[in-house]
């Protein structure tokens, strides 16, 4: 689903990805781990089509970016840091917007199951000015998953959201992962991001550290090889 050789990124004179190399197959769930300014976000950037490569190669879905990006979009649901959200709009108002952009079949039941799944139902016809921060990425959620994409990228998905919440985006990630879409996330919560992943990648200043199955490791362990990954590369 993913294939990514060589890639570099340049900010200016600042490289942030130093050639690196990333496979993610079909239906894999993959955590990719790292400390601020490892590139994390910068590489979800250009597999979402939203930044372009300085060098290498990115294929997403048989799709060469950037050339294909008009056509990757129609495959991905993104999670990213700007909840990509309408205040003035009410949350139902919010995802028929974007559930009309992606052409979503019978648009209404789809809204309404949508907002179920991440515990809005009540909260449909509200302004979304009046939410929390927490219910704001709990409608980012709703709106990635809207279309049902075979492909989501999520950028520190658990920001934000309280206990119930992040159970609530726990119980979903682990439905999404059983039906076979294939996840691509970033956070700092090791210990989540290991129990949720088929695999773990630890990003460091632009490279991939480390890579394992998530069955060759547990919390303990890989907390310590996280943390001799990050220093040798400081």
């Amino acid at each position: 689903m993913i294939e990514v050789r060589g890639l570099i990124k340049t900010f200016g004179l600042k490289p942030v990805l130093r050639g690196l190399d990333l496979e993610v197959a079909p239906g894999e769930f993959v955590t990719v781990v790292g400390p601020n300014g490892a590139g994390k976000t910068t590489l979800l950037r250009i597999l979402a089509t939203l930044s372009r490569p300085s060098g290498g190669r990115v294929r997403v879905a048989g799709y060469d970016l950037p050339d294909g990006a008009g056509a990757v979009r129609q495959l991905l649901g993104v999670l990213s840091h700007q909840p990509l959200l309408y205040g003035d709009l009410t949350a139902e108002e919010n995802l028929r917007f974007f559930g009309r952009m992606y052409g979503v079949e019978q648009l209404g039941d789809r809204i309404r199951e949508t907002l179920k799944l991440v515990g809005l139902s009540g909260r449909g016809r509200d302004p979304v000015r009046t939410f929390s921060r927490g219910m704001w990425q709990r409608l980012s959620i709703a709106r990635a998953i809207l279309h049902d994409p075979p492909l989501l990228l999520l950028d520190e998905p658990y920001t934000g959201l309280d206990p119930d919440a992040s159970a609530m985006l726990d119980g979903l990630l682990r439905a999404t992962a059983g039906q076979g879409r294939t996840v691509l996330m970033t956070t700092h919560d090791l210990a989540r991001g290991l129990a949720l992943a088929d695999r773990v990648v630890i990003l460091s200043r632009g490279k991939i550290a480390f890579a394992a199955q998530r069955a060759e490791l547990d919390a303990e362990g890989f907390s310590r090889v996280y943390q001799q990954a990050v220093s040798s590369r400081q």
